[in-house]
């Protein structure tokens, strides 16, 4: 990864960080879930809501507090998951959970992750890893309480 590529998803992580897409209170949310990384205190409430009558995503949204990585990749999530169905969901976040553990070795599809390949280089701290992935696997486990 060059130098301005480096920067440039740096620079999304910080935006996403600052200017949390989702974030807040979902009232009637169709599945949520409560996920913590017990090695650095970071915690997520995330909450799915679906179009009345089928699998598709009207809303996720989240709470929560940690470090920006998290709360970046928790913001990516929600803009990502909007009007997707459960199944797409679910390829993203595989797409994502595969992602990290290429270590850097492969170039992710910008077409499948949208603004989630600037958490291409946090595959290369094995601590960060689980900042990342945390908001990720709380909306796999509602997706799994949906289906």
């Amino acid at each position: 990864m060059s130098d301005s590529l480096a920067n440039l998803y740096q620079q999304v992580i910080l935006d996403h960080a600052r200017q949390r897409i989702g974030y807040g209170q979902l009232d009637h949310a169709d599945a949520e879930r409560f996920e913590r990384n017990p090695t650095c205190g970071d915690e997520v409430m995330v909450r799915l809501a679906l179009e009345q009558g089928t699998d598709r995503i009207a809303s996720l949204a989240w709470q929560g507090a940690g470090c920006s990585i998290s709360t970046a990749s928790a913001s990516v999530l929600a803009q990502l998951a909007e009007g997707l169905t459960l199944t797409e969901l679910q390829s993203k976040i595989d797409a994502f959970r595969a992602m990290l553990r290429e270590r850097g070795d492969v170039e992710p599809d910008e077409d499948v992750l949208g603004d989630a390949v600037a958490f291409q280089g946090v595959s290369k701290y094995v601590m960060r890893v689980k900042c990342a992935m945390l908001p990720w696997v709380a909306a796999e486990a509602c997706r799994g309480s949906l289906t």
